[in-house]
């Protein structure tokens, strides 16, 4: 049965530790929330959550694990075993987004991957929170892949009920239908997106905070020139070097490692900037 929101989900584990561990892609790596002065660039909503936590109950260890284009398959193979070695009382994953995207995936295959993975995960005793996916607006051509969305998201659903995880059921949000939560790329969230989704994740697990939304007007509607020139550069700035690492069998991550890949104690002030401002004397 699903676990309802409530701020116990937080507990320490026996020993008294509070550890928070991350696994994933692009999506938990936090890409779109760009940050030179953090590790790879990025700060995202999982580094946020880390924060708040830390401030609401000072002691919050947290390790990242996620690297932006992994697979299911690199999830199991890379973040499992060193997520399980981190004894954490606290996780988040979500994975499988890349391999829906990919033509050819088998997504009830996938999905007996991906509950082999939940299994581990919930075996520690951690709290373990699971997402849907957005169904995200891209492009007519990518309508196919809908079907493959809808399938993955029902299952997930079906796991975090048999598995006692707690649901972030990020398909539901309809704030995201606003082209402001999204960045350039149109698959990965923007700042305000990340911080939307934190404080989303924060209030399933009962944790204070002060995230509000963005206060936004209505977003303008493009003329059709407008339109046409963002079309335009969307498919020179991101579709066709997307395709271009396609044919060529390599991914952004792929010379990239985990932004926290070792427990951090988070601090109280100043939160993960700092921290990574004092790692090696400069930011990483």
């Amino acid at each position: 049965m699903a676990v309802d929101p409530s701020p116990e989900h937080a507990l320490p584990g026996k020993d008294g530790r509070r550890r928070f561990v991350a696994l994933g892609d692009s999506f938990t790596e936090g890409v779109g929330d760009w940050n030179r002065n953090l590790p790879n660039g990025v700060r995202g909503w999982a580094d946020r959550v880390a924060e708040k936590l830390a401030k609401s109950e000072p002691g919050w260890e947290y390790a990242n694990l996620a690297v932006r284009s992994k697979r299911l398959r690199h999830v199991i193979d890379e973040q499992l075993e060193p997520a399980l070695a981190l004894e954490p009382t606290l996780i988040t994953l979500y994975a499988g987004g890349n391999d829906i995207l990919d033509f050819g995936t088998d997504v009830d295959a996938l999905m007996e991957d991906y509950e082999y993975l939940v299994a581990r995960l919930a075996g520690t005793g951690a709290t373990l929170l699971l997402f849907t996916g957005f169904d995200v607006k891209v492009s007519a051509v990518l309508e196919p892949l809908k079907k493959r969305n809808t399938a993955y998201n029902k299952r997930v659903r079906e796991l975090a009920e048999k598995y006692g995880a707690i649901l972030v059921d990020y398909w539901c949000f309809d704030a995201f239908h606003d082209r402001r939560m999204w960045s350039s790329d149109r698959l990965h969230m923007s700042k305000a997106g990340h911080k939307y989704l934190a404080a989303r994740v924060l209030d399933h697990l009962g944790v204070p905070h002060k995230i509000s939304p963005k206060d936004w007007e209505p977003p303008a509607k493009l003329t059709l020139k407008e339109w046409e020139r963002l079309q335009r550069r969307w498919v020179h700035d991101w579709v066709l070097p997307l395709v271009g690492r396609k044919l060529r069998g390599v991914t952004l991550g792929d010379q990239l490692g985990p932004r926290w890949p070792v427990p951090v104690k988070v601090p109280v002030k100043g939160g993960l900037k700092r921290l990574a401002e004092t790692v090696d004397g400069k930011a990483r």
